[in-house]
């Protein structure tokens, strides 16, 4: 609210950017291969790492070779890196590294066009470029954004979460919507979207039944926490962290002073909270009591159509 009478600032900027792109007066630069972006329009929350991992594994079994650029979010050292899986967090950032483990290759770098030029010098590859709606530097071949219900009731930065206005959405390839929000499809079309919409299930891997203590540094933490409840698990206590909090020993300690104290039989939290908490904070949680770290699993209702798409983009 404090903020609001800056949205106009924020917007006009936004749209004189999109102008220059749209007319031609700034001009994106083009990789050999094709780039297809995933990305959304709000701050974080989207779920756009588990969707990337299932996209580049779609596209693995289709028989492409496929690679991530990513930004390299919270990471504390500089340059073009290839990710490498043995590596930690604050080399590459979080989500990198968890898509690193996934067996991709993935590219870090702030531009993202010289990422891809770098890693086009390794092994040629199309790219999924990460998060990438709004970085219209680098030219792609498709935009895949993910939506979640509360873009539709957000405002714009700096007072809201919105990137950009929800009107943008024109300018995608498809956009992709989780399953118990298929209503918002009618909203999506009011705006003048007439791309395809995919429709994807998101899935927390079977926990143990029990006393759980659940924490995680995520933007939308009690989304995490109501699929823990969801298969029954009893949350005996919760703790929220900052979106990608670098953890510390003393915030494991913390952690299991209150977990013990609740009477939990485990602890429980995210992938990406895992890899940011590296081996050695893992064990020393694990010294204690048991860690489970759950996998999202995300798949399409139309994985076929999917692949079509794909295949047809491809083929261009």
């Amino acid at each position: 609210m404090i903020l609001t009478p800056l949205i106009p600032i924020y917007a006009s900027a936004i749209a004189a950017k999109n102008y220059a792109y749209d007319r031609g007066w700034k001009h994106a630069h083009r990789l050999t291969q094709p780039v297809i972006s995933v990305g959304n329009i709000s701050t974080g929350g989207a779920g756009k790492t588990p969707f990337v991992q299932y996209l580049a594994g779609l596209m693995i079994r289709l028989g492409y070779r496929v690679d991530v650029l990513s930004r390299g979010y919270g990471r504390e050292t500089t340059g073009i890196l290839r990710v490498d899986p043995r590596g930690s967090a604050r080399d590459y950032g979080d989500e990198p590294l968890l898509l690193a483990r996934s067996g991709v290759p993935v590219y870090v770098g702030a531009d993202r066009y010289e990422t891809g030029l770098f890693a086009e010098g390794i092994a040629p590859a199309a790219h999924l470029l990460d998060d990438g709606f709004q970085h219209r530097r680098l030219y792609r071949d498709a935009d895949i954004v993910l939506m979640h219900s509360s873009d539709f009731t957000q405002q714009l930065l700096p007072s809201g979460r919105l990137r950009e206005p929800r009107t943008a959405l024109r300018r995608a390839s498809i956009v992709v919507l989780r399953q118990e929000d298929i209503f918002l499809e009618e909203h999506v079309r009011n705006l003048g979207v007439t791309c395809p919409v995919w429709i994807q299930r998101r899935r927390l891997s079977p926990l143990p039944q029990g006393k759980a203590f659940a924490f995680c540094g995520i933007a939308r933490p009690q989304e995490f926490y109501a699929r823990i409840k969801g298969q029954g698990v009893t949350l005996v206590e919760t703790r929220s962290f900052g979106d990608h909090q670098p953890f510390s020993a003393s915030d494991v300690d913390q952690i299991l002073r209150l977990a013990v104290s609740r009477g939990a039989s485990y602890c429980v939290t995210t992938e990406k909270d895992a890899v940011r908490l590296g081996d050695e904070l893992c064990a020393r949680l694990r010294a204690v009591m048991p860690l489970e770290v759950p996998r999202l699993d995300v798949t399409l209702t139309d994985e076929f159509a999917a692949a079509e798409w794909l295949n047809d983009l491809m083929r261009k």
